[in-house]
């Protein structure tokens, strides 16, 4: 099982589909932004691109088969991630395949490693517009802050972690079971974690959790982890699918693809089962377009 190993102890788990120019995934799901998020889109480009491409695809610290220490979340500490996986394929440069919070990523890896990026495909970007809040995302992590305070006094002994080492044994995918928090991958599949875990005091975890959601979704900035203004000196040509939800509405993508300088914006219901293939070829023919020559 191919992985990545960081210096901070994380294992990044990835894979390798097709031949070709290289494609990296990056992946929906927040969090839980792993190669298997991709089967609750409209197609999967594991399946679609590497007929054409070599696809990378990627489980994001803390989601599917990756391992992080529990610490709070980092864009630099990603991106590093991500480099360190091209690295590990030798793709010097790659296109970027990303969808919802995915594009999140994409940014941050374009605005620090411009030579990496040859273009992006952004499918729904995740961000700040007029028509949500902060509190829109920040209440991805409010399940599981309410029930460690919760059961903390019923729970004297792990301070209501029990309880969320509990919701992880149900299910450990956060993006479906947000009581088991951020850490709910590995909570779920690793004892040793479990029990590393239990040292954990219920204030101190619940500042952990804090910390990790304001590194994540930080006040101020609409695309989270870049500068509003670098979209409009994004330098890889870029293909929007508009997203048409709280959080990643589609006001956000057409301003995303009116200041970028290389844009172009698909209409709203791309993914309608009538346009599917038609849109799953305007993607192909776009990377194939800028492949190098």
């Amino acid at each position: 099982m191919p992985e990545a190993i960081r210096q901070d102890g994380a294992r990044i788990h990835y894979e390798v589909h097709g031949e070709g120019f290289p494609v990296l995934l990056l992946a929906p799901g927040h969090v839980s932004s792993g190669i298997d998020s991709w089967n609750d889109t409209f197609y999967n480009p594991v399946r679609e691109l590497s007929q054409h491409f070599k696809v990378i695809a990627m489980d994001q610290r803390h989601a599917g088969r990756s391992v992080a220490p529990a610490l709070p979340f980092s864009y630099e500490q990603t991106v590093g991630d991500q480099l360190a996986v091209l690295d590990a394929v030798g793709a010097e440069k790659a296109h970027v395949v990303a969808a919802e919070f995915g594009c999140v990523h994409a940014w941050r890896l374009a605005h620090d490693a411009p030579e990496r990026v040859r273009s992006i495909v952004a499918q729904e970007p995740a961000g700040r517009d007029a028509d949500n809040t902060l509190g829109d995302f920040f209440g991805l992590f409010d399940a599981t802050i309410r029930l460690v305070r919760a059961a903390g006094f019923d729970d004297p002994e792990t301070e209501g972690l029990g309880a969320v080492f509990e919701a992880a044994a149900r299910d450990g995918v956060f993006a479906r079971n947000l009581e088991a928090g951020p850490f709910a991958a590995r909570l779920h599949d690793d004892e040793d974690f479990r029990k590393e875990m239990l040292a954990v005091r219920r204030e101190k975890y619940i500042t952990l959790l804090v910390r990790f959601r304001d590194a994540m979704f930080p006040d101020g900035r609409a695309h989270f982890s870049v500068p509003d203004q670098w979209t409009g000196t994004l330098p890889a040509p870029l293909l929007v699918l508009p997203g048409d939800s709280t959080r990643q509405p589609r006001g956000l993508a057409e301003r995303i693809a009116a200041e970028a300088p290389e844009a172009a914006l698909l209409a709203p219901g791309f993914d309608a089962p009538a346009r599917r293939e038609e849109t799953v070829a305007s993607i192909v023919e776009f990377l194939l377009k800028n492949n190098p020559s």
